[in-house]
């Protein structure tokens, strides 16, 4: 079989198990890797399978999969069997197992290993598990005590077959299969095949179906490649300290999820950076229309998926961020693939926990490069940036701006208070600064993503000609201008864009005229493809927010939820019962304008 038919079949096309489906589709799949789409629907049939593929090529899902589709998990007995050369890709392919089977009621898993308490192994095999995972010893061990049986075993798969190979477990994985009775299903998993491996699949397997896995290897030299190990520090912290100290043009940040694209794009946003979501749910005409803004530069970042982002090639983007490492090696090289191209320099980075080191392994091998680790911006790093970039639009703003008027303020500001000119000029930096102090502060804790310093909004040194744009918006009303949300106000998101033609005095309208909200209690309001985003005041009563999400706006429905909670009633309000009503009442008085009080008002006499 040839790795490289097309198109691939999609999930949906493989016969697998509703619930099985309904998983994949929850995590945000949207397309089989080559490995998936040429092994499940063979699997599914019940079919012997040899497949020769590299670690992280996306094979564990590829017998996961179409095993569990196959399971009768009314039988608390063992139905699957899987061998791994080490414990921790046994627990790897039980995790992997247990997350594909979330909506199988009474599904159990155990993985077996030594090292582990053997009692604790004994007792849940005791109590009935359908799929075990295990390292060779050990299985040979509950096979001789007869705590494990294989009578009904209908599947049995050797992952990485050639490294049990390596490691002397060869003699016992054929042991292993003389016991599994003769009707069973082998599938057998190799990145090669030495002699002895063929012998074994010649032996053992009847009629199989033979797949090899071409991985594209190659990346080229203009990119440069660094890892971080993820800590204690929050993964979103850790990308804002690389945001802020990196200089970039453009930049495509790559998740595993559709549903991430948008988390994550919203989140970006919130803290000041241009960003948009790029998936598969969104329509063609929308994915044209990011990548043209992107290309514009009226986008900065993109996050998206493996699948939205192929053929992607716009010349501004110099970085690739991997926030969730891919599933298989061709994934990485695709992803990457963003940059550096037709001999541009480019950077990426790969965010890898420590778990996931396996798979940082995998792709080094695949691509037969060294990928660099690399430290966290310090503190000290990211206060070095803003005052750089400071100096910068100082410099900018004299070399490009008419400044005679200011001069001449500045010079009447002196006279009238006798201050000197470097204490009216701290004065004046500090304004400028105080949502982005130039001296980052120490945080109460490394995990709180919502602290300060994760929530301080980007300023990229500015390209010629903008220094006039970035006065112009410091003259708004802070109200307005602000990317960080203002204390005693709640960012809510609403389910109107700019594709559907709205604008912020639409929105302003709506609120203000149909649920009588008094115009001064309107934030910060920000327009984006598909939704925006505006700033209320926290403890909105509840008559006020269920009254919102029916209000239309641009024929649509505002559905009004707190950003990255969308549907969600604010907490307070969602908790007034009984004496708090009456505070409830009070507090909406309150909110609305003059003109929907008096309506009430009469409304009450009249009834």
């Amino acid at each position: 079989m040839s790795s490289n038919r097309v198109p691939r079949p999609l999930f949906q096309q493989m016969g697998l198990a509703p619930a099985i489906l309904k998983a994949v589709e929850e995590a945000g799949y949207e397309a089989p890797s080559p490995i998936q789409a040429e092994s499940i629907p063979p699997l599914v049939e019940g079919r012997d399978l040899v497949g020769q593929a590299q670690t992280g090529t996306g094979k564990t899902a590829a017998f996961a999969l179409p095993l569990l589709t196959r399971l009768d998990v009314s039988l608390k007995q063992p139905q699957v069997l899987v061998l791994a050369p080490t414990r921790e890709l046994a627990i790897q392919v039980a995790e992997a197992f247990q997350g594909y089977a979330r909506h199988l009621k009474d599904f159990h898993i155990l993985p077996i290993y030594g090292g582990q308490d053997m009692g604790t192994q004994l007792r849940q095999l005791k109590r009935g598990v359908q799929v075990v995972v295990g390292t060779p010893g050990r299985v040979m061990d509950h096979l001789r005590r007869k705590s494990l049986r294989l009578d009904n075993l209908i599947s049995l798969v050797l992952d990485e077959a050639d490294e049990m190979l390596k490691m002397g477990f060869i003699d016992d994985v054929e042991w292993i299969l003389e016991q599994a009775p003769e009707k069973r299903q082998i599938a057998l998993f190799s990145a090669t095949m030495p002699t002895a491996i063929r012998r074994i699949a010649q032996r053992h397997l009847h009629d199989p179906v033979e797949i090899k896995i071409k991985t594209r290897t190659t990346t080229v030299d203009t990119i440069t490649q660094y890892y971080w190990q993820v800590t204690g520090t929050h993964k979103l912290d850790a990308l804002t300290r690389i945001l802020e100290v990196e200089t970039f043009d453009a930049m495509i940040i790559f998740v595993r999820t559709k549903n991430s694209t948008v988390e994550l794009a919203e989140k970006l946003e919130a803290r000041g950076y241009s960003s948009g979501p790029l998936n598969g749910d969104m329509n063609q005409a929308l994915r044209e229309k990011t990548i043209d803004r992107l290309k514009r530069k009226s986008l900065d970042i993109v996050v998206a998926t493996d699948v939205a982002a192929r053929g992607i090639d716009v010349e501004r983007v110099s970085h690739v961020v991997n926030y969730d490492i891919p599933y298989d090696t061709e994934a990485y090289v695709h992803r990457i693939g963003r940059t550096g191209r037709a001999g541009r320099q480019g950077k990426a980075i790969l965010f890898v926990a420590p778990r996931e080191k396996r798979m940082l392994r995998a792709i080094e091998k695949a691509t037969r490069q060294v990928i660099k680790p690399m430290q966290l911006p310090t503190r000290e790093d990211v206060a070095n940036r803003r005052v750089a970039q400071f100096k910068e639009l100082v410099t900018e703003t004299i070399e490009s701006q008419e400044l005679d008027y200011f001069e001449q303020l500045i010079e009447q500001y002196q006279n009238e208070h006798n201050t000197g000119i470097s204490e009216i000029a701290a004065a004046l930096a500090w304004l400028v600064q105080r949502e982005r102090p130039l001296v980052v502060k120490e945080k109460a804790s490394p995990r709180q993503s919502n602290s300060r310093e994760s929530r301080e909004p980007r300023r990229v040194p500015p390209r010629q000609g903008e220094a006039r744009g970035r006065q112009r918006d410091r003259e708004r009303p802070p109200s307005r201008s602000s990317s960080a949300v203002a204390k005693g106000m709640v960012r809510y998101r609403i389910d109107v864009g700019r594709e559907h033609g709205v604008q912020p005095k639409n929105i302003v309208g709506a609120i203000a005229n149909e649920a009588g909200v008094d115009s001064q209690h309107i934030g910060h309001i920000k327009l984006h493809d598909s939704y925006s985003t505006v700033d209320l005041p926290e403890g909105m009563p509840k008559e006020i927010f269920t009254h919102l999400k029916k209000v239309w706006v641009c024929n649509r429905k505002l559905n009004i939820g707190i950003l990255g909670e969308v549907g969600r009633a604010p907490a307070k309000a969602s908790r007034l019962k009984g004496k708090a009503r009456h505070k409830d009442k009070k507090r909406m008085r309150k909110f609305l304008s003059g003109k929907r009080r008096k309506e009430i008002s009469l409304k009450k006499r009249a009834g």
